[in-house]
């Protein structure tokens, strides 16, 4: 059942990413982007509700969850901050990501199958660190397409493609910018619970999983104190954003 769900909400997200670039293409922003996202949404949480339940626990357990948890925190944050901020063609650049992050986790071998072994006494503090964790990183991935999505609009000017479907849709720049720096702060917070819990919990954890969290919490504290200390062009602010957002994926799957 769990794998059917994911695969489901898979579908609902290449259909809904599949047909809002098709009417980005025709010059029309579609307003069902929203609505396959919410869907893709409640599918996911209804995965990860029902692996919780079976393994009595957060569902964090292998790679498979791990992928899965992500991109549900992924549309999450889509939906709390595209609408609002009228910036949802972000999601027909999200939902593409989303569907490669589910696809990845329903490769055979990656989402273990669910076992009476699995339901086991639990340490609250790891999984609390773990939540945190995969949450800040679905903030900081969606803070890395909104900065996609500043390059290729910056692409559009420079290239004089002032007549495309996607030019006439993007979002003006400066909104953009005001969302990923939104996302990248919201993610810094909630990356920083994650270290207060990392400092709680028991000292089991090798120093190579405390320095990576460091390293990357350090990264995006700098990046936003440049931007409110000092000021950072747009294309140098989208260029760091993704290209630390890639980096911290390696410290990531260290951890």
């Amino acid at each position: 059942m769990d794998r059917w769900l994911l695969a489901t909400s898979a579908l609902l997200a290449a259909l809904g990413g599949g047909l809002g670039m098709m009417s980005v293409h025709h010059g029309v922003r579609s307003k069902w982007t929203v609505v396959w996202a919410a869907g893709a949404f409640l599918l996911q949480f209804a995965f990860l509700f029902h692996r919780g339940q079976l393994e009595r626990a957060c569902p964090l357990r292998d790679h498979g969850e791990v992928l899965g948890f992500l991109a549900w925190s992924l549309l999450l944050f889509f939906l709390l901050v595209g609408p609002a901020y009228r910036v949802s063609l972000l999601g027909v650049f999200t939902l593409p990501l989303v569907v490669v992050m589910q696809l990845a986790a329903l490769v055979p071998g990656v989402l273990h199958d669910v076992t009476q072994q699995a339901a086991q006494v639990t340490n609250g503090l790891r999984e609390a660190h773990a939540a945190l964790s995969v949450l800040a990183y679905g903030a900081m991935a969606l803070a890395a397409v909104a900065g996609v999505m500043f390059l290729v609009l910056d692409r559009q000017l420079k290239e004089m493609h002032l007549k495309s479907g996607l030019f006439r849709n993007l979002p003006p720049a400066r909104e953009l910018l005001q969302s990923q720096f939104r996302l990248m702060v919201i993610g810094l917070v909630i990356m920083t619970g994650g270290v207060v819990v990392t400092v709680l919990m028991p000292h089991d954890h090798t120093i190579t999983h405390v320095l990576s969290g460091a390293v990357v919490w350090l990264g995006y504290a700098a990046l936003i104190g440049v931007k409110v200390v000092r000021g950072i062009s747009g294309r140098r602010s989208s260029l760091a954003v993704v290209a630390w957002f890639l980096v911290s994926l390696v410290v990531f799957a260290i951890k």
